[in-house]
C-alpha cells in the first residue's frame, strides 16, 4: 500500500499522520513546493501548473491513491489533476468540514486564508451545507506562512488576531487550511474562556485519509510493519524539512527520513 500526498508546503503533515495511524504499514510519498510558496496570491493558471507538477512528481512513485492535502489546490486544480491522473491513480481533494460543523447546531466560525475567506467557493459551501447556521468567516492573514516556517512569534500573533475576530459564543470551529491543523491546540487555547465549554474543532485530515484508503481499495487494519517515507520538495527527493519536525505530526513520520 502506497499513499501519496501533495500540498504547497507542510500542511500535508496532518493528513499524512492520519494515514500513518490508520495504516502504519503504508508507504507514504509527500510532495510539496516550498520553492513556489505561497500559492494563495498566484493566478488560477499558475496554481494549476504548479499543482500538476507536484502531483506528477508524486505519481512517478506509482501510489495507490493521491491526496490533495491543500485547500487552495483543491479549489483551483482538482479537476485538472483528476483529468491527468485518473483512473490509474484515484485523487482525493480536501474540502473544509463545514457540513459536520454546521450539523451540530450553534454558531460556527471558519478560519481560512484571506484569499479563501469570502470567496465564491467558500460561500457556496456555506450556502449548500450551513444555510441554517450562524456562520462567521474569519480571515487569518499570515498564519499559514508562519506555520510553514515554524515562526513561533508570527504564529502567536496570527492566532491572536484571528481569535479576536471570532465570536465568543461559537460552538464549532472549522480549520479551513490544512496548515492550521498543525497548530490546532494553540488555536484552541486562544479561544478558551473560563467557565465556558470550548468549541468543537473540525479539520479534514482524518476524513481525507480514510477516503484515500477506501479509494485505494483497502480498509484500515492493524499492521506490524512500518511503511517507508519519500519526501519530494519542488521535485527533489530530500529529507523532511527542519520546520516539519517542530510539529508532532512531522516527528511521527521521521522514523524513515527518505527513500535514499
Amino acid at each position: 500500500m502506497k499513499i501519496a500526498l501533495m500540498d504547497s508546503g507542510i500542511g500535508l503533515l496532518a493528513a499524512a499522520a492520519a494515514v500513518r495511524t490508520l495504516r502504519p504499514d503504508a508507504d507514504l510519498v509527500l510532495s510539496s513546493d516550498p520553492d513556489g510558496m505561497p500559492w494563495g496570491p498566484r493566478t488560477t493558471e499558475d496554481i494549476v501548473e504548479r499543482a500538476l507538477a507536484v502531483c506528477e512528481a508524486a505519481a512517478a512513485h506509482r501510489p495507490d491513491a493521491l491526496i490533495i492535502a491543500c485547500n487552495t489546490a483543491s479549489v483551483h486544480a482538482l479537476p485538472a489533476v483528476r483529468a491527468r491522473l485518473e483512473p490509474e491513480i484515484p485523487v482525493i481533494g480536501t474540502v473544509p468540514a463545514i457540513k459536520p460543523a454546521a450539523s451540530a447546531g450553534g454558531p460556527v466560525a471558519i478560519w481560512a486564508t484571506p484569499a479563501t475567506t469570502g470567496s465564491p467557493y467558500q460561500r457556496g459551501l456555506i450556502r449548500d451545507f450551513a444555510a441554517g447556521a450562524e456562520v462567521t468567516e474569519v480571515p487569518c492573514p499570515g498564519l499559514a506562512d508562519a506555520v510553514q516556517w515554524a515562526d513561533e512569534d508570527a504564529i502567536d500573533r496570527a492566532v491572536a488576531a484571528a481569535a479576536a475576530l471570532t465570536p465568543r459564543d461559537v460552538r464549532a470551529v472549522v480549520l479551513g487550511c490544512t496548515h492550521y491543523e498543525l497548530v490546532a491546540e494553540r488555536i484552541r487555547a486562544a479561544l478558551r474562556q473560563p467557565g465556558v465549554e470550548p468549541p468543537v474543532f473540525h479539520g479534514s485530515a482524518g476524513a481525507v485519509a480514510a477516503q484515500a484508503l477506501r479509494r485505494a481499495g483497502e480498509r484500515a487494519r492493524a499492521a506490524t510493519g512500518r511503511g517507508g517515507l519519500t519526501v519530494i520538495l519542488s521535485g527533489r527527493e530530500e529529507s523532511l524539512p527542519q520546520a516539519a519536525l517542530t510539529y508532532a505530526e512531522g516527528r511521527a513520520l521521521q522514523v524513515v527520513s527518505h527513500a535514499g
